[in-house]
């Protein structure tokens, strides 16, 4: 896409979206903390000097708008691939192409879109060009850039977070939207203030889905003759009233965190309902079950390994009746994870452990514990002073050590809920069996 697509007036039959599109920072509505007098954003544009940057948001906030805006200010060619449809020839086409506008003496906006759909090579294909300043790279995300961009790609990047609008700056739109669309069709046609505030909730943040829905509703009531639309006739033109759901942004991120808090929590209602919310806005539910088995995972663990069983059937019940009958089971499975007894006992001792291992080097395996399937693995003593636990008392070898020598953390330290009391109970009894034998021995020695 290049810069002279900027212009909507040239594109026939433009969405009102596109029309509407803003051309300076001055007609951007929100986003104040960016583009306001002072802020980052307006600072990088007065100054000149475009930098790489990336902007996070949920959709219809504005990111692609103030990219090309960037290209514009600074006279830049502007291509835009998709991350979604785009690939590796396609970067390689903007590199040519920036390449031929470098020797014109001009600059190079690259945008990508939805930065986080490319893989790690993909990313990793615009580091040379960013660092010699071939093209001035603009990143798109809905997703955390921490966890979906590259450290080297976001460490050469200023990373921008856009805010969903709120109801008073979508109100703004609304009546700018409407404007436009009267104003283009010379036509004669109004909104109620109750329409205008319903439009500006329903739109849930997002500014491209309250001007689309303008434009819908306008188009079918200039159709049908009508001069004013109230609330009545926006629930009829307007097919669904479906909340948002931003299934890559933060609106997702938040919802499943809630689901989980809840699952946490122990409240099975408000489990349900973070669930059920998901369902309804379009979540994955495919997703959905994969991250209840997470959840049960972490949060239930040995205090109920039953909870385990269950939402793996759940999802697997899930995976072999499909939407909506599949979803009766997930919605079950967070029920009983939510009155199940809880523990992180596990999950915390699993964290602990790696890091202990990433910190320790590789401590050598003691030679009682090595494998010895030589006969000069054998000679060097490999296992052969093993104890078989099977053949003590209490299939337990009392005192035996297997830590590396100079080793012995502990990592999992059972609850007293579910389970994890009788755990706790086996382990003190084995930690008493291993104070016996160490005294046994010392007697021995002495």
């Amino acid at each position: 896409m290049e810069q002279d697509l900027f212009n909507a007036d040239s594109v026939p039959y433009a969405p009102l979206a596109e029309r509407m599109r803003p051309r300076s920072l001055d007609e951007v509505v929100g986003q104040t903390d960016l583009v306001a007098t002072g802020k980052p954003l307006r600072v990088a544009f007065e100054s000149g000097r475009p930098h790489s940057m990336i902007f996070w948001g949920p959709p219809g906030v504005g990111k692609t708008t103030l990219a090309r805006m960037m290209a514009q200010g600074f006279d830049a060619q502007f291509i835009a691939i998709s991350a979604v449809l785009g690939g590796v020839k396609d970067i390689r086409d903007a590199v040519v192409k920036a390449q031929i506008a470098q020797g014109q003496g001009r600059r190079t906006i690259l945008f990508v879109d939805e930065v986080h759909r490319f893989n790690k090579a993909q990313q990793d294909a615009f580091l040379p060009y960013v660092e010699s300043g071939l093209f001035t790279f603009i990143g798109a995300t809905t997703e955390n850039p921490s966890f979906e961009v590259n450290s080297a790609l976001l460490s050469r990047a200023r990373v921008y977070v856009l805010k969903s609008l709120t109801v008073d700056e979508l109100l703004l739109l609304v009546d700018k939207a409407i404007q436009v669309f009267i104003s283009d069709l010379q036509i004669d046609l109004h909104f109620t203030p109750e329409a205008k505030a319903e439009l500006a909730t329903w739109a849930d943040g997002d500014a491209r889905r309250v001007i689309n829905a303008v434009e819908v509703v306008a188009e079918s009531a200039h159709a049908a003759g009508i001069e004013t639309v109230d609330n009545d006739y926006l629930e009829q033109s307007l097919s669904q009233n479906l909340r948002r759901f931003d299934k890559g942004g933060d609106a997702f991120y938040d919802q499943i965190s809630a689901l989980h808090k809840s699952v946490r929590g122990s409240d099975p209602d408000a489990a349900l309902y973070w669930f059920s919310r998901m369902l309804d806005g379009g979540a994955d539910a495919s997703y959905l079950s994969r991250r209840i088995v997470r959840m049960a995972w972490e949060d239930i663990g040995l205090a109920d390994p039953r909870a385990m069983q269950i939402v793996n059937d759940a999802a697997a019940t899930y995976e072999r009746l499909g939407s909506p009958e599949g979803e009766l089971a997930l919605a079950q499975a967070v029920i009983y994870m939510s009155i199940a007894a809880k523990s992180n006992a596990g999950y915390m001792a699993y964290k602990q452990a790696r890091r202990y291992a990433a910190e320790n080097g590789s401590a050598p395996v003691p030679v009682h514990l090595r494998n010895a399937p030589t006969k000069l693995m054998k000679e060097l003593g490999h296992g052969k002073t093993y104890r078989y636990a099977h053949d003590e008392a209490y299939g337990y070898a009392a005192g035996e050590t297997y830590f590396p020598d100079g080793l012995n953390p502990r990592f999992y330290i059972p609850t007293d809920r579910g389970l994890e009391q009788k755990i706790s109970a086996k382990l003190q009894f084995l930690a008493e069996l291993d104070q016996q034998a160490k005294k046994a021995k010392r007697s021995n020695r002495s």
